[in-house]
């Protein structure tokens, strides 16, 4: 049987750049212009065909680099269909297959932008005229897409490098049809997909927005991949349902990335998150984000719930919940340190006979204050909900709740380490815990229950040693 993303398919460590760089002069790569295969990029003329035409020539020379002009180059088709599985389907973009020498794509500030009045959703195949069926809906021979993928990248050996480019996936001007799936509209539609690349990749300087799936999805390989892959300075905003996907593959740095209002921009489909970590039929191992935003998404900034993914650093990251949570970690060992929340978390991963799995916050922030909001708005009452999270570890935080949050609720199998604790909200917070080293808590609180093993300061009152009566 079909998993879902199959089903929707049929239907619809760090990576540096010298060594790159030297092993594409020492082949000599060939450079392929989309202007040598009929592009016009004067942002009116359609370049689809010149684009598929020019990555077919790339995957047959094994590789090579790819030279964008600053201009708009306007892509995205469809052939109207009255038997199959899709209503419009969609015309091939770049799609480089089995590169084995490097890849280069240089976009030098070019945009690819998707064409106007272009049909995104579901459709009478007959008549043309949206349709609108209650989900889920997997009624097949209705879906239209614009474009699969604006940049796909698969099963490539030689290195990989993306620099430099936006991709537009113009949701507000698209023909937006009914949705299809279980949750929306899960219809292919992606920025860039990584799949199965054992060389290196390298993705910097990229504007990855307004596409009706994910502006990036990874499917990487998960066993026995010996290089890393490094992302950095990319920004996915205003996509419909994730800003990343990361689903399959190991080895991942992600460096000043920001992962924007997801499902805010036409089109919204669940889970809205900014990044999800999703494993499916492989697994997601060894994941790092240093310096990224995940800010203002419909669904949770971090989302990570399914299968077999553990292992992910988060290091000065900032994590700003408007309409869901801030973070949703339920994986094993997630860690953030130095890192700033301004909203509620949940769902932090827990264990109670491996604690070192359980998730672990070091040197953290959490705040409630709307100004450090775009929207003024922050999500959630309680700053963090953790009924029952062994092996939890907030280590040397600061909750500093100036708004309406309350302090986390949370029973004695979390532990606090020298943190600091304040809350303005006359509601009554459950912040019972393991408290070590010293802690000062300022604020309306009960920790009946709650076990001092260090030095707990309560409204001034220094608490005697042991469980809290």
């Amino acid at each position: 049987m079909l998993n879902r993303r199959e089903m929707i398919g049929a239907l619809g460590g760090t990576a540096l750049s010298l060594p790159f760089a030297s092993a594409c002069s020492a082949q000599a790569a060939p450079v392929f212009r989309p202007e040598d295969f009929g592009a016009r990029g004067d942002g009116a003329t359609n370049d689809s065909a010149a684009f598929a035409a020019m990555s077919d020539a790339v995957s047959r020379a094994g590789g090579g680099i790819v030279e964008l002009r600053r201009t708009t180059y306007l892509v995205g088709a469809q052939t109207a269909r009255t038997t199959g599985p899709q209503s419009f389907a969609p015309g091939r973009l770049m799609e480089f297959t089995g590169c084995t020498r490097p890849l280069v794509v240089r976009g030098n500030g070019a945009r690819l932008r998707s064409a106007p009045g272009l049909r995104y959703g579901t459709f009478d195949p007959r008549t043309g005229r949206a349709t609108r069926r209650a989900l889920p809906n997997f009624v097949q021979g209705e879906t239209a897409t614009p474009y699969a993928w604006m940049i796909k990248v698969e099963r490539c050996s030689g290195s990989v490098e993306i620099s430099d480019l936006e991709l537009d996936g113009n949701l507000a001007r698209l023909n937006l049809g009914g949705p299809w799936g279980d949750m929306g509209y899960q219809i292919h539609a992606y920025g860039i997909g990584l799949y199965n690349n054992s060389g290196a990749e390298i993705l910097r300087n990229l504007h990855l927005h307004h596409h009706g799936m994910d502006g990036l999805i990874v499917d990487g390989l998960d066993r026995d991949r010996r290089v890393r892959s490094r992302l950095e300075n990319v920004r996915c905003e205003y996509n419909g349902r994730q800003g990343c996907s990361i689903v399959g593959g190991r080895g991942y740095d992600f460096v000043n990335c920001r992962f924007a209002h997801t499902g805010k921009g036409g089109v919204s489909s669940a889970p809205g998150a900014g990044v999800d970590i999703e494993a499916e039929d492989k697994r997601v191992r060894d994941l790092t984000f240093t310096d990224c935003e995940f800010v203002d998404n419909s669904g949770p900034g971090l989302l990570a719930d399914s299968a077999d993914s553990e292992g992910a650093t988060f290091l000065r990251c900032t994590f700003v919940g408007t309409t869901s949570w801030a973070a949703w970690p339920k994986k094993p060992r997630f860690r953030f340190d130095d890192c700033n929340f301004v909203g509620a978390i949940a769902h932090a991963f827990a264990d109670a006979e491996r604690p070192e799995r359980a998730a672990r916050f070091t040197g953290c922030t959490f705040r409630d204050d709307p100004a450090l909001s775009p929207t003024r708005q922050v999500y959630g009452t309680i700053i963090a909900e953790l009924p029952s999270n062994p092996g939890v570890v907030f280590s040397g935080c600061n909750f500093r709740l100036t708004h309406q949050a309350v302090l986390p609720w949370s029973t004695g199998d979390v532990t606090y380490e020298s943190c600091t604790m304040s809350q303005r909200s006359p509601t009554t917070s459950y912040p019972r815990g393991r408290y070590l080293g010293r802690s000062t808590i300022s604020g309306n609180v009960g920790l009946s229950g709650a076990l001092v093993v260090g030095e707990l300061i309560v409204n001034g009152q220094r608490m005697a040693r042991g469980r809290i009566g």
